[in-house]
């Protein structure tokens, strides 16, 4: 029997249930727009890869930068991670701010601004001639990718219909897995060929490439009715979002969360960041509508990304140790094993939404944890003979499981905001995703030096005392002056290989709990699978076929 005819017109399409985690498109795309949708999410797609494949790059050129000139620039060990931590420090701290200039400005201005920034900045890093400049020209890298991240997102959720967004999310997020296993890679073969700058120097066509692409391809789009601005609000998620990961890297260089330097800016930007939720809340146009988070499901999602990234990122920092340091496998090789990784990602990520269709997001997400978990835990079995086909099974279930957690969690974040902000919601979701690697190579990094300097300081007698301090720092510190001492530093290189052994078990045990913690948050809170549609009966004495419904 067929409903009135004052039925709305879109309710077989889109149920619109009141829940904002289930908010329907509020326009249809244009159709010139929805033709050529898949070629703009490849733009998309190739803009992202070199934000991501730059970090991935750097990890396996830092010993040749190291090295003194002409082979690299000599920097030294502080040098080298703030050439990694000037990018993370811009990066996470203007995630939110590009987001909002978004929403407003209009993305692929945004976009196109990023990727250029990001490409100038890639072409100054190659050509450093000093570990200053470099530290300077990433954080311009770290610049551009913030313009970058949120708006490739942002413009993928404005040119698919929402029941396409899943699965355009999954691809996207797909994405991300090619960019982390291509970058070690690409930089092991770019370092066996060329200099060290090449590593950075490849971005520079890439982006070029990337920009004409974009203003051929890529639509504008922005939030038609922005409001005032809030610049108190912008400021103070930016000065809050500095100081936390300011803090953070700080307490990871020093091993220890309780100096002066690492605490003050670590409780201030807390301070400043619960200011700026005290002041979003009260302001008649805020930056942020924090009541988002007041809805578990949204707030469930965000915390698995910050969790997941939080256990993933602290065992990719000390699993590059692990490979060439205790293994010695070269930086490419090293590169060759993460492929389980990536494959596991760009098989999986853009089929989980059939999976979550039949399951629902909580039981896919909590068993993507838990195989998380399960794959980080195994490295606490790990030791310099475990078979590699072991290491790539690893791997590859890892990847399965971040392939079913990333997409869900993704698409409860942007769809629990309207379309014209989803800049904010991309912002969000990589604001907490970088916060939370952050966290983990600092936190769990600090674990790793801590144990390793505890299992190995017994062992530094025959280092002279002199040395004694810098020896005991990593295990690439204690080799090198085994090495200095010929034959006699045999015994100390074994123990080495031990206390890292050692430090590694324990460093992947914390992580693989962290990840359960995950599972645990989004079993409660996550949704469930939804209730299966009433029959509607005859649809089509129900409304007028749609403009466009047969579009493929």
């Amino acid at each position: 029997m067929s409903k009135p005819s004052g039925a709305p017109a879109a309710a077989p399409r889109d149920p619109a249930p009141r829940d904002p985690l289930s908010r329907p498109a509020e326009s249809r795309v244009p159709e010139a727009v929805h033709r050529r949708r898949w070629a703009i999410l490849g733009v998309l797609m190739f803009s992202l890869l070199i934000v991501v494949l730059d970090n991935s790059i750097l990890n396996v050129a830092v010993k040749t930068i190291a090295a003194p000139a002409p082979t690299g620039i000599g920097a030294t060990q502080s040098e080298l991670e703030w050439a990694i931590n000037s990018y993370t420090l811009v990066f996470a701290g203007l995630l939110f701010t590009s987001g909002l200039l978004g929403d407003r400005m209009g993305r692929k201005k945004v976009l196109l601004f990023g990727i250029a920034v990001f490409g100038i900045g890639s072409g100054l890093a190659a050509l450093s001639g000093s570990p200053g400049e470099l530290i300077a020209y990433r954080a311009l890298m770290g610049f551009g990718a913030a313009f970058v991240m949120p708006a490739t997102l942002a413009v993928l959720m404005n040119v698919f219909e929402r029941d396409e967004q899943p699965k355009a999310i999954g691809i996207w997020a797909g994405g991300v897995g090619l960019g982390i296993a291509i970058g070690p890679i690409t930089g092991g073969v770019l370092l066996e060929h060329f200099w060290w700058g090449s590593v950075f120097l490849i971005n520079v066509p890439v982006a070029v490439v990337a920009l004409i692409a974009m203003a051929l391809l890529v639509p504008d789009s922005r939030d038609p009715r922005p409001g005032r601005l809030d610049p108190l609000g912008v400021a103070l998620s930016v000065v809050g979002l500095v100081l936390l990961v300011y803090g953070i890297i700080r307490g990871g260089e020093l091993a220890d969360f309780t100096d002066a330097t690492a605490l003050a800016p670590l409780l201030g930007g807390v301070v400043v960041l619960l200011a700026f939720v005290w002041h979003e809340k009260r302001t008649s146009h805020p930056a942020l509508d924090v009541s988002y988070f007041k809805k578990p499901a949204f707030s469930a999602a965000v915390a698995a990304i910050a969790l997941v990234f939080f256990a993933l990122m602290g065992v990719t920092f000390f699993s590059a140790f692990y490979l060439q340091s205790v293994r010695g496998y070269s930086a490419l090789q090293s590169g060759l094993l993460i492929l389980p990784l990536a494959a596991g990602q760009m098989i999986f990520a853009p089929r989980a939404r059939l999976v979550v269709d039949r399951f629902g997001a909580r039981a896919v997400c909590t068993v993507g944890l838990v195989l998380v978990a399960a794959g980080l835990a195994a490295f606490g079995f790990f030791d310099a003979t475990t078979p590699v086909w072991v290491l790539c099974v690893v791997f590859f279930v890892q990847g399965t499981g971040m392939a079913h957690i990333m997409p869900p969690v993704t698409v409860a974040v942007m769809q629990a905001l309207p379309r014209e902000k989803a800049g904010s919601g991309s912002a969000i979701n990589n604001t907490f995703r970088q916060v939370g690697g952050a966290l983990g190579v600092a936190v769990l990094g600090s674990v790793l030096s801590a144990t390793y300097r505890g299992r190995i300081d017994g062992h530094l007698g025959a280092v002279p005392a002199a040395a004694r301090d810098a020896a005991g720092e990593s295990i690439e510190a204690t080799l090198g002056v085994a090495r200095g001492l010929g034959a006699a530093g045999e015994p100390l290189a074994g123990a080495a290989y031990d206390a890292f052994l050692d430090a590694m078990h324990l460093t992947a045990y914390c992580s693989a709990a962290v990840a359960l913690i995950g599972a645990v948050v989004v079993a409660a809170f996550l949704p469930g699978r939804p209730p299966a549609p009433e029959p509607a009966g005859d649809v089509s004495d129900e409304l007028p076929e749609p403009a466009g419904a047969a579009r493929g």
